[in-house]
């Protein structure tokens, strides 16, 4: 047994669905090697591109937020929002960083909410633009 189904779910659709060889995730607490066999976990995931690899070629999902659910031979990504590459517009995830990149250094005395909402944005854009460009990849 060399492969694992890997499910990336979001509230709207199936993401993705299929046998892989390996998985790399960026945890809460670190990064994390998922391979067949791996021992059962769930733990939350920070947004950043996941890194999955199946039949020799390595692909990077733009993943913001959500858990990461680890069985003996299935894994399920619960993404609050997941993003293959070739769905990723790199011209609107760039005007996304720019704003997310004023807002924050306009911080001044802005309220705590909308520094971290700033925040997120700009992760979410950058993870959006190394799919896209193929640098997601770990």
């Amino acid at each position: 047994m060399n492969t694992f189904l890997l499910e990336i779910v979001t509230p709207e659709h199936l993401v993705y669905s299929k046998q892989v060889n390996s998985l790399t995730v960026r945890g809460v607490n670190g990064e994390l090697g998922i391979l067949p066999g791996h021992i059962p976990l769930v733990t939350p995931l920070q947004v950043a591109p996941l890194s999955v690899k199946a039949d020799g070629v390595t692909v990077s999902i733009a993943v913001h937020g959500g858990f990461v659910e680890v069985h003996k031979d299935k894994v399920t990504v619960l993404a609050e929002s997941a993003e293959l590459p070739r769905d990723i517009d790199v011209e609107r995830a760039e005007a996304a960083k720019e704003r997310a990149e004023r807002r924050l250094k306009l911080q001044s005395k802005q309220d705590e909410v909308d520094h971290r909402r700033a925040e997120l944005a700009l992760q979410r854009a950058v993870t959006r633009i190394k799919v896209s460009t193929g640098k997601g990849q770990q």
